[in-house]
């Protein structure tokens, strides 16, 4: 079993959807052009996580995005049986159950939590970056509604200010009614189904994230999941894409979600009953059509902390919402600062050493430029004091 399972590995290596750009960006995985066929049977969303600079570096093999889980009582005790449709219906649900005092919190929120604002950002069509992912797109009008309104959430008492550090009970709290909804993924279908007592298994639901407004069908979530690819330096390459090929199998897809819940990235697979009578997951079938691949650079995990940072200090009111803005942006264009450089001179600078590329590296690891989220030393006003840099929080990521 052992040697089978070195031989798997040797050959194909299955990663997440966002480590793909990385791996293409030092150029450590072979191009899949030939596998391509498969584009029409994959959400548009999840094929184009795998594509940097037109070159396909991975086959999608199973997929996650984040939509709306709620109670299904509460809602429909204030005329949203089927949860809400746009952000306007989101705040007036929202504002019947705090009015109503149908639950002590509308949605809950894990302020150490970068998805949610994404995702909202995303609905709001914010590119989150500009065209080329140089520099930050914080600032513009997209992400400055969907920001204004996550901080709103907080301030009109709709979200507790709290971390995932300051949950006790994740299961039992929404059992009890504590919140009403929560954003998250297809692997807390089945948390809920084991953790939630047997007398509230008919008392929750799911659904697509709203609209932004209600020209739209659903909101936009993220593109997750994971790639299957192979190795530029493998010595068995073809029999690594045949390898891909069968995993790849509706067949296959289907008996690998059966093993392990994890959702089947062919829309062929989902025609197999054991996903298709599966309530709980039509609202991620409908997401999927509706998803897009997060920024693709290497550096993102860096911005994406950055993004729940700023976030987190514009809800708990430390700074405010527009120079939480600016600070984003500023923290953007700094950890890109390389990926500038490497843009601009990538002709002229086809005659520099590699000695001279690394050293720019170099200087960027470990002698960074001062951060724009250290508090200034005199702030203006107590509301420009910036929220104090959080190290990474891993508990948002799936078990």
């Amino acid at each position: 079993m052992g040697a089978v399972v070195w031989v798997v590995v040797a050959w194909v290596l299955l990663i997440g959807n966002t480590g793909v750009r990385r791996w293409a960006a030092i150029r450590g995985r072979d191009d899949l052009g030939s596998l391509s066929k498969q584009e029409s049977d994959s959400w548009p969303g999840i094929w184009a996580t795998n594509v940097v600079g037109g070159a396909l570096y991975g086959r999608p093999w199973d997929v996650d995005t984040r939509v709306l889980f709620y109670r299904s009582g509460i809602l429909a005790a204030v005329g949203f049986p089927h949860g809400p449709r746009t952000w306007a219906e989101w705040r007036e649900a929202m504002t019947r159950i705090r009015d109503q005092k149908k639950s002590k919190w509308g949605i809950l929120i894990p302020t150490n939590e970068y998805e949610p604002l994404t995702v909202l950002a995303f609905s709001a069509h914010s590119p989150l970056l500009n065209a080329d992912g140089t520099r930050g797109a914080f600032s513009q009008p997209q992400f400055t509604d969907a920001f204004n309104f996550y901080v709103s959430l907080f301030h009109d008492g709709f979200a507790p200010k709290v971390s995932n550090a300051e949950i006790a009970n994740l299961y039992q709290q929404f059992a009890q009614g504590e919140f009403t909804m929560y954003i998250t993924g297809p692997w807390n279908v089945g948390e809920f189904r084991r953790r939630l007592p047997p007398e509230m298994q008919d008392k929750w639901a799911t659904a697509p994230l709203p609209a932004r407004d209600a020209g739209e069908p659903t909101g936009i979530s993220m593109a997750g999941g994971g790639s299957l690819v192979v190795f530029r330096a493998s010595k068995h390459k073809d029999a690594a894409r045949k390898l891909i090929e069968f995993l790849s199998e509706p067949q296959q897809q289907v008996r690998f979600y059966e093993l392990t819940g994890d959702l089947p990235a062919r829309r062929s697979a989902w025609q197999s009953p054991v996903l298709a009578t599966d309530t709980r997951f039509a609202a991620f079938r409908i997401q999927f059509e509706r998803v897009a691949p997060l920024p693709k650079v290497p550096e993102w995990e860096q911005i994406a902390t950055a993004i729940y940072d700023r976030g987190e200090a514009a809800a708990r009111g430390t700074v405010a919402p527009k120079v939480a803005l600016a600070q984003l942006d500023r923290r953007a264009d700094e950890l890109l600062e390389k990926r500038r450089w490497m843009l601009e001179n990538r002709d002229e600078g086809r005659g520099r050493t590699a000695t001279e590329i690394s050293r720019i590296g170099h200087r960027a690891r470990f002698f960074p430029r001062p951060s724009s989220l250290v508090p200034a030393s005199s702030p203006a006003s107590p509301c420009e004091t910036p929220h104090p840099v959080l190290p990474s929080f891993p508990s948002h990521r799936r078990p």
